[in-house]
């Protein structure tokens, strides 16, 4: 996995990086398992509080690896298989970041392109760059984004959404904010989301935990369900001991010692 994908967790956070930075981490069949299995390898660990998702050298990720695709490379990929949950193999690489019980955070430079956009949208919250060039391309190679974008785009202004996936065109930065495509811009996207990762470490891991659910309720739970729901997180979130220690570390003017899940 380790030519392809990064981990290294610190202080409950993930520092997870595309590592094929000489082809600005272009996804092949190689880089679509190592996707996969990061997220199945994060899933299961009670003491990670966030992830940082980012790529190494001189983009995020250029979108799939057309050479390798031409080549065969994705042949025998069986995209009606459910393997994960609602989704497939192809979907988990995008779909999977939203799933991880903890807040993901991608920190996006140089390039976005393709399949990039989808897992960028994965992310809870997405940094990038002010010169970072995107462009949601599937339609210029006569298909269409099937990673799980049509998914995870809820939010972003459909009509502009609409113009880039129809034009396969290239868009800038400051049109991805306007759209909500993006949640701020800034200098150095790896560094502001590292900050912003240990602000959020710094808080209950339940209560984060519990917020992230919510949320992945939000969308697609009546408003019936959604009281109801928030008052059952309320309800364990205060029998818990993390919110004991939250509450006695506030009147105490300390720094909080919480407990992993």
């Amino acid at each position: 996995m380790r030519d392809r994908v990064t981990i290294e967790v610190n202080g409950g956070i993930a520092d997870v990086r595309l590592a094929r930075g000489e082809k600005l981490n272009a996804i092949d069949r190689e880089m679509f398992d190592a996707l996969a299995e990061a997220i199945d390898a994060l899933a299961g660990r009670g003491d990670l509080r966030v992830v940082v998702l980012s790529g190494e050298g001189d983009g995020f990720c250029s979108g799939l690896d057309m050479a390798a695709m031409a080549g065969g490379d994705l042949a025998g990929l069986d995209l009606s298989a459910r393997t994960h949950g609602p989704a497939n193999r192809v979907q988990q690489v995008a779909w999977g970041w939203r799933t991880l019980p903890v807040p993901v955070i991608a920190a996006v430079h140089g390039v976005a392109f393709g399949g990039a956009t989808q897992i960028m949208a994965g992310a809870d919250i997405r940094l990038a760059h002010p010169a970072t060039r995107f462009a949601i391309r599937e339609v210029h190679w006569g298909i269409v984004p099937d990673m799980g974008g049509f998914a995870l785009w809820r939010g972003v202004r459909e009509d502009v959404l609409r113009e880039w996936i129809y034009t396969a065109r290239e868009f800038d930065a400051a049109e991805a904010l306007a759209a909500g495509f993006v949640t701020r811009l800034c200098d150095d996207p790896r560094g502001e989301a590292l900050a912003l990762a240990r602000r959020i470490a710094e808080r209950s891991p339940d209560a984060v935990r519990s917020a992230k659910r919510l949320f992945g309720a939000m969308a697609i739970t009546g408003p019936e369900a959604m009281l109801a729901m928030e008052s059952a997180e309320q309800v364990a979130l205060m029998q818990g001991a993390n919110h004991r220690e939250a509450v006695a570390a506030n009147m105490e003017r300390r720094r909080p010692a919480f407990r992993d899940a």
